[in-house]
């Protein structure tokens, strides 16, 4: 046994080296990239919260975005100028959360009888009414300021140390986009351990008995409402702290950003990556968020090399090598790149 625990440990400590030199190496190649792959952990988080009600408990919802919407405004308008007011971080960030989870439990607590279609139907609406409400609070009363957004919203701001400024430690710089990077790995980490945890918790298994037969486990003495509800409750309040984060990054949001698209793609991370598996989930996450990218960087250069000029704009080609890849995968990959073993076999008895 001690022998199998060095390449363990080992593997361990090179990832965590890797993850720890990642920003660095990133911005020698550019900034941008560091604040894409910043992006790229937000969905992550957006990917994980969403995996507890799609891929445990087996309940499609398309309004995710929605808790992410709440999380992010719940940032926006308690730290700026446009209701005075600038509250810490450490006050928000979980307010964010709690906020969205309420939201989550609001939005369960009606479609406790729905699966299927008509689940993703209602989610679906619910997401557009959050959208379209911080569309139109901007009259009477100016709550949400509407299609313009709020800007000027601050940053994230710990033990005096301010993440929106460069700073030099040690004689290595740190810029903002370096400095939130490490946060977003703190957090990243405390959310993958409570999503490991859940996974092989006793409600854990009891999302996986509803998703494989809600009957059964009705049956089995599994108390179906309040799991459900838990179910959407602890989803959303990952889509919240994402939501905060986002919003301290960015320093603006606007309705813009939570539109119905956003929904899909990171329902697209969680069933390429894999149902119900938390490393899939991820590895589907990263992948939706850092090829389109590369491809934008790629497909010009690549047709201006080939065909010596400019035959289809890159958003075009782009989106659609992205989506036949998509559609490839589902066909020959349709459980996801790295399922969970139960779900996986449900694929292959049902094809």
């Amino acid at each position: 046994m001690r022998q199998l625990r060095w390449p363990y440990w080992l593997g361990v400590l090179l990832v965590a080296a890797t993850l720890l030199l990642l920003p660095f190496a990133l911005s020698a190649i550019g900034t941008a990239w560091v604040r894409i792959t910043n992006l790229a952990i937000l969905f992550v988080f957006l990917a994980l919260g969403l995996n507890i009600v799609v891929g445990m408990a087996g309940l499609l919802d398309l309004g995710y975005v929605a808790f992410y919407a709440v999380g992010a405004y719940t940032w926006a308008l308690l730290a700026s100028p446009h209701f005075d007011v600038h509250w810490p971080a450490w006050a928000i960030l979980p307010l964010g959360a709690a906020l969205a989870c309420v939201a989550g439990v609001l939005l369960g607590a009606p479609t406790l009888r729905l699966r299927g279609d008509y689940l993703a139907i209602v989610t679906l609406g619910f997401g557009e009414i959050v959208r379209i409400f911080l569309n139109n609070l901007s009259a009477p009363f100016n709550i949400t300021n509407g299609p313009k957004g709020i800007t000027r919203i601050d940053g994230l701001s710990l033990a005096g140390i301010q993440f929106n400024a460069s700073e030099t430690f040690l004689g290595i710089p740190f810029t903002a986009p370096i400095k939130y990077y490490y946060v977003l790995l703190i957090l990243l980490l405390v959310i993958l351990i409570i999503n490991l945890r859940l996974a092989d918790s006793r409600i854990g298994r009891a999302w996986v008995a509803i998703r494989e037969d809600e009957i059964a486990a009705k049956a089995c003495g599994i108390d179906t409402r309040n799991v459900k509800l838990l179910a959407f409750a602890m989803g959303a309040s990952f889509g919240g702290i994402a939501g905060g984060m986002f919003a301290a990054i960015q320093g603006f949001v606007s309705p813009e950003s939570f539109v119905l698209n956003e929904s899909i793609m990171i329902l697209a991370m969680v069933v390429l990556g894999g149902m119900g598996n938390v490393w899939g989930v991820i590895a589907g996450a990263m992948l939706l968020s850092f090829v389109p990218e590369l491809l934008r960087y790629t497909v010009e250069p690549i047709q201006r090399a080939l065909f010596g000029r400019m035959l289809i704009e890159p958003e075009v080609l782009r989106m659609l090598i992205f989506g036949a890849a998509l559609v490839l995968t589902m066909r020959f990959r349709p459980a996801g790149l790295w399922p969970e073993k139960r779900h996986k076999q449900e694929m292959s008895v049902a094809s």
